[in-house]
């Protein structure tokens, strides 16, 4: 059993900067692909973005050019390197992946942007 914990979200001014963080209790090697998805209130979960075991990146249109995700895997932690965040980006981050055919995913972490 592998537990994901996000960590790394907070409040932060239009136009600023945040990196959250998805730490593994295990491996994440071994993880066919980790991702990082959110939810605002009322709406559908989107993808934001994910990366392989191999590394490649795949972003949702909304923030490419502004999210980027990356690993670390001496620390078996995949982050993600938000900038030019807008109130648009208010959500609950989870980071979530598949290792050896089964979904992982972690509790969340809320990031709220103000206007």
């Amino acid at each position: 059993q592998v537990q994901l914990v996000e960590s790394g979200g907070g409040l932060v001014q239009a136009g600023g900067s945040l990196r959250l963080s998805c730490a593994a209790s295990g491996s994440i090697v071994r993880f066919n692909y980790i991702e990082w998805y959110r939810q605002a209130p009322g709406q559908q979960r989107e993808m934001v973005a994910s990366i392989t075991s191999g590394g490649t990146t795949n972003y949702a249109d909304s923030v490419k050019g502004r999210f980027t995700i990356s690993r670390d895997n001496a620390k078996n932690t995949v982050y993600l390197q938000m900038r030019s965040l807008q109130p648009d980006d208010t959500a609950v981050y989870y980071c979530g992946g598949r290792r050896f055919s089964i979904d992982y995913w972690g509790q969340g972490t809320q990031v709220t942007v103000s206007s």
